[in-house]
C-alpha cells in the first residue's frame, strides 16, 4: 500500500507573514498550526508522540475502530508546517490534514418568536387553521406512516449541531435516560469559535445558536399548539455539540462528534453542515463515509449554495455512500403573525399580523399609516429618494411595499424623510418575513405584514381614508398561526439547494425533501419556535423518514434505506425561481426527486444501487446494470423504460462555472438503451438489467450534464425510478486554474504585483516583515495545487520545486494566497536573488507528472534578501 499521504494546505502556514486581512483570507478556511493525523492500523504511536513532543498539544483523540489518531495543535504555528512535514515519515503515520474550519449553515431564518418561553407562547397562539396534517409530512407520505401507528419508537438518532433546547416542552422538557434527547455531549462549550480551543462538557444545551434545537424539532417534535409533531416523535435523539453561540466548528470536532455518535449506538446520524468541497476525501466526508461502511446511515445536507451553479458539491454530503438530501419548497407558507390592530377613519379596531423585524421597539406605537405610492405592482417603491414635497414622517407608519432593491435602502430613503416606523407589505401572496435594518439607526421598528393586508390598507388611504395602527408590545403580543398555498413554487426544487455533481462525477445529491418555509421548535430563549429554510430542514426531515422505514422493514443497512428512498421518489420539474418549467429538474439539483416515505417503507422491489454515473465522455461507463430484487411472494413483471431530465450547461462564455439562476438548461437528453423492454423477477428472485447510454449531441466545452431517470413500472403497482447522470465533454481537459499572480503580504486586497518588486525577508519567523506571496485563483476544483519557485539567472531559469507550503490537495473553486518567506518544501532557504512562481494546478483525472496536464501561470519577477 501506499502509506503516508500528507495532505497540507497552501494557507496553513501564511497567516504569520500576511495582513490582518489577508489572514483572514487565508485562516478562513484552516486552523492555523493544526492537524488532524490518522494512525497506522496496528502500530504503536509512541514514535508520533515522541516527535510532537512539547511542540504541540493533542486537541483530540480518537481511538475508535473507525479512525484511530489525534488532531494536534503546534504551538508555533511558524514552524508548524515543518513540524507536520516531517510526521509523514513516521511508521505509525498513515495520513495527516489540516485542520479545516466550517461555517454555521446559512440558512434563511424567516421567523422566530419574541417570547421568552414555550409555555408563554403556547398560550397566546392562536391558530387561524387547524389542517390534521403537516404540510411537509403530507408532501413525503410520513402522514401515511404516521397513520397506522409508526413513530419509529425506539430508534436512537444522533444530531451533529448546535446542541438542542431539551428543556423545551416540544423537545421532551429533559435530558437524559428516560428524555427525549436521552444522549449526548457538548464537544466544543458556548464560547468556542472554530479557532480557540474547545471547552466540552456533558451538557449539550442549546440556549444561544437554535439550528441544533430547529433541527431536532424536524425530526421528533412533540404535540404543541402550533399543531405540527417531528417526523419521528418516537425516536429517541442524542445532541451533539459542534458549535458555539457563534462561530465555526473546526473538523477535528466534526470528526470527533460522529465517533462519539457511532460508538454510543446511534441507529443513524444527521448533520446540516457542510463547505464547499467537491471531492470526497475531506477527513470527515472520510470519517463518515467509514460509518456508513460500518452500517449506520448517515444524511447530510447537500448544502445552499445553488446561485454557485454546477460541480459545487459540499462536503460532508459528498462523502461515498453518504446520503445528500437536497431541498424543495414547502407547499404551504407558515407565517406566524404579531398581532396588533388598526382603524379607519376612526371606526372600531381591527385585528391584523405582522412580522417583527430588527429593531422592533413597536411598543405602544399608535400612528397613521403613510404611503409612498398607491401603485401595489409598483416594482421598485422607495427604491429612490422620496420627493421634496414629502410631508414629515415623523408622526408617521410609513407603509412600503417589498419588491427589488434592499430593505436598507429603502428603509434609508424613508429615514431621510423623518421616518422612525416602517412597515412593509409582501408583493407576493404567500407569507411574510421580518427584514432587519440595524444599521438605518434613525429607524426604531420594522416589520411586514402580509401583501392582501398592504394592498387593502393602501386600497383605503387611496380612497382618502385614515388608516391609523395601534401597536401592541411583541413582546406580548398574541401570535397568529398562518397558512397559505404556495402556488408558485410549493414542491418545486428550492433555488438555494447546491448544485452537484463531485468532480469525480458522483451522483450527488440521492433524494430532496422539504426545506423552504419549515415551522419548527427555537431554544425557548430566542423565541421558542421559528420558520426557516435550508437544506438544513429538508436533511432531519429524510433522517426522521430513515427512522420510520427502519421500523417498517426492520433494517438500518445504509444501502438498502438509500436504494428504497431513491427508487420510490417522485421526480421534480424544473424550477429557476419562477415556479415549475415543462420538464424534469436536473439529477445534480434534485438527485432522485421529493422523498415518498410510505412507498419507500413497504415496497417490496429492492433495487441494488441508488443512481447510476456513467461519468464525461473521457471515462463513459457506457454501460452499467443494476440488479431488480422481488421481496414478494409472486412474481413481478416490469417494464422498463426512461425519461430524461433537463440537462444543465456547467459553462457560457466564461471558464467559470455559470451562476444559478441564470445557467442555461434544454431538454437535450441522453439516448438510453435497456437490456430488454420488460423483465419478470420470480419471487423473492433477482435479475439484472444493463442500462447503455448515449450521451446527447452537445459541445463539450461548455460540459452539459444530462441526467435522467431509469422507470420501472410493476405489475405488482410499484412505479419505480433510478436516477443517472453523465458529462458531455471531458473534466480532464477543463481549464482549472484562472490565473496566477504575485502579490505583497502587506497588501489587505491581495492585487497583482504588475512589475517587479524587491523584499527584505528574514529568517527569524517572528520578524514583521513584507514577503511575497504567490496567489491562485481557481475557476474549478483541481486535485492539486503546487506553487513552484523558479530562479532566473540572466537568460536562464531553474525551477526548483515547490515553496514551503506546497503542494494542496483536492482544492474546490476558489482563491489560494500563498505566503513566500524563502524555503523550499524541504524547509532549505534559497540564496538571495532573483525569483519568479510558477502557479500550477493539476487538471482533474491528470497525471502529476505529465506536463500537459497542468494549468501554469508565471508571476511577475521579484527579487529577495535576507536582512
Amino acid at each position: 500500500m501506499v502509506r503516508s499521504t500528507f495532505v497540507l494546505s497552501l494557507l496553513a502556514s501564511a497567516g504569520g507573514f500576511l495582513s490582518t486581512e489577508a489572514k483572514k483570507l487565508a485562516e478562513a478556511k484552516h486552523l492555523p498550526g493544526s492537524y488532524v493525523v490518522e494512525f497506522e492500523d496496528s502500530q504503536d504511536a509512541s514514535d508520533f508522540f515522541n516527535r510532537i513532543g512539547s511542540k504541540a498539544k493533542t486537541r483530540m483523540n480518537f481511538d475508535s475502530s473507525i479512525f484511530k489518531g489525534v488532531s494536534i495543535q503546534f504551538h508555533d504555528t511558524e514552524t508548524a508546517e515543518d513540524e507536520a512535514a516531517a510526521l509523514i515519515d513516521l511508521a505509525s503515520v498513515k495520513r495527516v490534514w489540516p485542520n479545516r474550519i466550517y461555517d454555521l449553515p446559512k440558512d434563511e431564518i424567516i421567523w422566530t418568536g419574541k417570547t421568552k418561553d414555550a409555555s408563554a407562547a403556547h398560550s397566546n397562539v392562536k391558530r387561524q387553521s387547524s389542517p390534521d396534517t403537516f404540510s411537509p409530512h403530507v408532501m413525503t407520505q410520513v402522514d401515511k406512516l404516521r397513520a397506522k401507528g409508526i413513530t419509529g419508537k425506539g430508534i436512537k438518532i444522533a444530531v451533529i449541531d448546535t446542541g438542542v433546547d431539551y428543556t423545551h416542552p416540544a423537545l421532551g422538557g429533559c435530558f437524559g435516560p428516560g428524555c427525549l434527547v436521552s444522549y449526548g455531549s457538548d464537544i466544543v462549550g458556548d464560547d468556542y469559535t472554530g479557532f480557540n480551543t474547545p471547552v466540552p462538557d456533558d451538557d449539550p444545551y442549546d440556549g444561544c445558536a437554535g439550528h441544533g434545537s430547529h433541527v431536532s424539532g424536524i425530526i421528533a417534535a412533540q404535540a404543541n399548539d402550533y399543531g405540527f409533531t417531528g417526523a419521528a416523535p418516537g425516536v429517541t435523539l442524542g445532541a451533539y455539540r459542534v458549535f458555539g453561540c457563534t462561530g465555526s466548528a473546526a473538523n477535528d470536532v466534526l470528526i470527533e462528534a460522529y465517533l462519539r455518535a457511532f460508538e454510543d449506538g446511534s441507529n443513524i446520524i444527521t448533520a446540516s453542515i457542510g463547505g464547499a468541497s467537491g471531492w470526497s476525501e475531506d477527513p470527515w466526508a472520510v470519517v463518515v463515509s467509514r460509518i456508513v461502511d460500518a452500517g449506520v446511515p448517515c444524511t447530510v445536507s447537500a448544502g445552499n449554495a445553488g446561485a454557485n451553479g454546477l460541480f459545487y458539491a459540499s462536503t460532508a454530503s459528498n462523502g461515498k455512500r453518504v446520503t445528500s438530501i437536497a431541498s424543495v419548497d414547502n407547499w404551504l407558507t407558515p407565517v406566524l403573525l404579531t398581532d396588533s390592530f388598526f382603524s379607519i377613519d376612526s371606526g372600531d379596531e381591527q385585528t391584523f399580523g405582522y412580522v417583527v423585524g430588527d429593531p422592533s421597539a413597536w411598543a405602544g406605537v399608535n400612528l397613521p399609516l403613510w404611503a409612498p405610492s398607491f401603485d401595489t405592482a409598483e416594482v421598485d417603491q422607495a427604491c429612490n429618494p422620496f420627493p421634496a414635497d414629502t410631508p414629515d414622517l415623523s408622526e408617521k407608519i410609513v407603509l412600503i411595499r417589498r419588491g427589488t432593491c434592499t430593505f436598507v435602502q429603502k428603509v434609508t430613503n424613508a429615514a431621510n424623510a423623518g421616518a422612525k416606523y416602517v412597515l412593509f407589505y409582501n408583493n407576493v401572496p404567500a407569507g411574510a418575513s421580518g427584514p432587519s435594518v440595524t444599521g438605518v439607526t434613525a429607524i426604531k421598528a420594522v416589520g411586514m405584514t402580509t401583501a392582501a393586508q398592504g394592498v387593502a390598507w393602501v386600497g383605503s388611504l387611496a380612497a382618502g381614508s385614515e388608516v391609523v395602527l395601534n401597536m401592541v408590545d411583541p413582546e406580548t403580543a398574541p401570535v397568529s398561526l398562518i397558512t397559505s398555498n404556495n402556488t408558485l413554487t410549493g414542491g418545486a426544487p428550492s433555488t438555494y439547494t447546491t448544485w452537484n455533481p463531485t468532480y469525480e462525477m458522483d451522483v450527488k445529491p440521492q433524494v430532496a425533501s422539504p426545506g423552504g418555509n419549515i415551522l419548527s421548535t427555537w431554544p425557548q430563549a430566542l423565541g421558542s419556535y421559528a420558520v426557516i429554510s435550508g437544506t438544513s430542514m429538508s436533511c432531519p426531515h429524510v433522517a426522521g423518514i430513515y427512522a420510520l422505514i427502519a421500523e417498517v422493514r426492520g433494517t438500518f443497512d445504509p444501502a438498502t434505506l438509500e436504494a428504497l428512498v431513491a427508487s420510490t421518489a417522485n421526480p421534480r420539474l424544473y424550477n429557476a425561481g419562477s415556479g415549475d418549467a415543462n420538464v424534469f429538474a436536473p439529477v445534480a439539483q434534485v438527485g432522485a426527486g421529493l422523498v415518498q416515505a410510505y412507498d419507500a417503507a413497504y415496497a417490496t422491489t429492492l433495487l441494488s444501487t441508488s443512481s447510476l454515473a456513467f461519468n464525461d465522455t473521457d471515462h463513459l461507463d457506457k454501460t452499467l446494470k443494476f440488479t431488480i430484487k422481488n421481496l414478494g411472494k409472486k412474481a413481478v413483471t416490469y417494464k422498463l423504460g426512461s425519461v430524461g431530465a433537463a440537462t444543465a450547461y456547467t459553462f457560457s462564455d466564461s471558464i467559470y462555472p455559470d451562476p444559478f439562476p441564470g445557467l442555461e438548461v434544454s431538454d437535450e437528453y441522453a439516448k438510453i438503451k435497456l437490456s430488454g423492454s420488460s423483465v419478470t423477477v420470480p419471487a423473492r428472485g433477482s435479475a439484472v438489467v444493463a442500462v447503455t447510454v448515449t450521451p446527447p449531441k452537445l459541445d463539450g466545452t461548455r460540459l452539459p450534464v444530462y441526467s435522467g431517470y431509469i422507470t420501472l413500472n410493476g405489475t405488482n403497482g410499484e412505479n419505480l425510478s433510478l436516477p443517472y447522470n453523465g458529462a458531455v465533454g471531458s473534466l480532464y481537459s477543463t481549464r482549472v486554474l484562472d490565473t496566477g499572480y504575485l502579490a505583497i503580504s502587506s497588501d489587505p486586497n491581495l492585487v497583482p504585483v504588475n512589475g517587479s518588486a524587491s523584499f527584505v525577508l528574514s529568517k527569524d519567523p517572528t520578524a514583521d516583515v513584507t514577503i511575497p506571496v504567490a496567489v491562485a485563483l481557481m475557476a474549478f476544483g483541481s486535485p492539486q495545487i503546487s506553487i513552484k519557485l523558479v530562479q532566473i539567472k540572466g537568460k536562464t531559469t531553474k525551477n526548483l520545486g515547490d515553496i514551503f507550503d506546497s503542494p494542496f490537495h483536492y482544492a474546490p473553486r476558489d482563491e489560494y494566497p500563498s505566503a513566500f518567506d524563502g524555503r523550499l518544501a524541504d524547509g532549505s532557504y534559497v540564496p538571495a536573488g532573483e525569483y519568479k512562481f510558477s502557479i500550477e494546478a493539476l487538471h482533474i483525472f491528470g497525471n502529476a507528472k505529465k506536463a500537459k496536464d497542468w494549468d501554469v501561470a508565471v508571476s511577475a519577477p521579484f527579487t529577495i534578501r535576507y536582512g
